[in-house]
């Protein structure tokens, strides 16, 4: 037989088995994984919570064994029995952001963290572990769960929060699926809410690559009423009772916003169509966050909420740094560790990651980035990424992107 037919025939096997691979290990729905990241800057340790199971998976079904992204840290799933890695899942988390500052020199805190994986059929093994900035693991735990325990708790719908789809994507069987979640919004004011999805949907496909590959996107609202209208500012001492609890002030910065109440968030979106979640915030004070493969969260009373919403997007799902210096201090880049963010890296020795655009004559390498002045380097002067003012994402970045929702969609 020819070369060339053992090769075509190899590949159809190994395609073969990638179709079956989801179907063989997992059913169709989803398994929550509700974890306690705790600890200080010198230690830290990893504490199960609770688990629950919901009708329906809505993330990837092939692509299971590889990440998206390094991040933070990462979940690996393995079968029991053959020791088979079958699922694997990479994040950031507020606590590891939390560990580089001056508060965790000193006090010992502890914070939720919820993660999604298939729901297995058999049982699994999960390793979960934590990175330092020096892409080091801190801190590892490994557990096993059977499928067949009777403590996993069954998610059911909150009756008083329905979902408006604002966008069906051409094949909702491989396609990413993003929630918007309403904070600060009063029941009274869920068309003003809707309003503000669309808003911020229409923004983010006014940017490419999302704007060419818009159909791969299903995007849900939803209506998640709070008792108060705006957004708790512990700086000014407003304290709000909302839907997810949020605040500004994280970590005493006064524009960062932040909720430290995962389990409630997700509480709220059970049972509905999400994978990534975009989080609207009914608020006039300027600010926001993303966290990488957890959330975003958005002002929106204001001129800059359009590249907000974009910008911490960027972060949320595709796992961009921050292309602006910020005072040079608590640093989280370091000259020994290549960064994990697609658009920074901390070495200009050639191939760079964007080597490619290099050679074009599409970007170059400029000095500063990741809240540094020097040592990180970012393709070109200015993103996205880096002030609201640029209109889009830079070459960089739109490649990341690419490679990423291919990594999602494209089978």
């Amino acid at each position: 037989m020819k070369k060339t037919t053992l090769l075509l025939l190899f590949l159809s096997s190994l395609l073969t088995i990638s179709a079956q691979s989801f179907e063989q290990y997992f059913c169709d729905s989803t398994l929550r994984l509700d974890y306690i990241f705790a600890g200080d800057y010198q230690r830290q340790d990893i504490y199960l919570d609770e688990l629950s199971k919901s009708n329906h998976w809505y993330g990837r079904r092939h692509h299971l064994g590889y990440l998206p992204l390094e991040g933070n840290g990462d979940i690996t799933v393995r079968d029991q029995t053959t020791g088979t890695v079958i699922y694997r899942h990479s994040f950031s988390t507020l606590f590891q952001e939390w560990l580089a500052t001056a508060e965790a020199k000193k006090t010992r805190k502890s914070f939720e963290n919820v993660f999604l994986i298939p729901y297995p059929k058999q049982p699994v093994s999960i390793t979960i572990q934590l990175k330092d900035y020096h892409a080091q693991v801190m801190t590892s735990m490994t557990h096993e769960i059977d499928p067949g325990d009777i403590l996993i708790r069954k998610m059911v719908r909150k009756e008083d929060a329905p979902y408006v789809t604002l966008q069906q994507a051409s094949d909702t069987t491989c396609c990413i699926h993003i929630a918007f979640v309403a904070e600060g919004y009063t029941a009274e004011q869920m068309g003003q809410y809707l309003e503000d999805c669309r808003t911020a949907m229409e923004s983010l496909f006014g940017h490419e690559p999302f704007k060419q590959l818009r159909d791969r996107f299903n995007i849900i609202a939803l209506c998640s009423p709070s008792r108060d209208t705006d957004v708790s500012q512990p700086g000014k001492d407003i304290w709000l009772n909302t839907s997810l609890s949020s605040h500004f002030d994280t970590f005493y910065t006064e524009r960062y916003l932040t909720t430290l109440h995962l389990k409630q968030l997700h509480d709220w979106l059970a049972c509905t169509p999400y994978e990534h979640i975009i989080i609207l915030a009914n608020t006039a004070h300027y600010g926001g966050g993303g966290i990488y493969n957890s959330y975003n969260l958005s002002y929106t009373r204001g001129d800059k909420f359009r590249p907000v919403v974009v910008h911490e997007f960027g972060h949320s799902f595709g796992g961009l740094g921050d292309e602006y210096p910020y005072g040079d201090e608590d640093p989280m880049y370091f000259a020994d560790t290549e960064t994990w963010e697609p658009n920074l890296t901390t070495t200009t020795r050639k191939p760079v990651k964007w080597q490619n655009l290099i050679d074009e004559g599409k970007v170059g390498l400029v000095e500063g980035g990741g809240y540094l002045s020097q040592g990180v380097w970012r393709g070109q002067e200015d993103c996205r990424m880096r002030t609201n003012e640029y209109p889009e994402f830079c070459p960089v970045c739109q490649q990341a992107l690419t490679k990423l929702i291919d990594f999602y969609t494209v089978r």
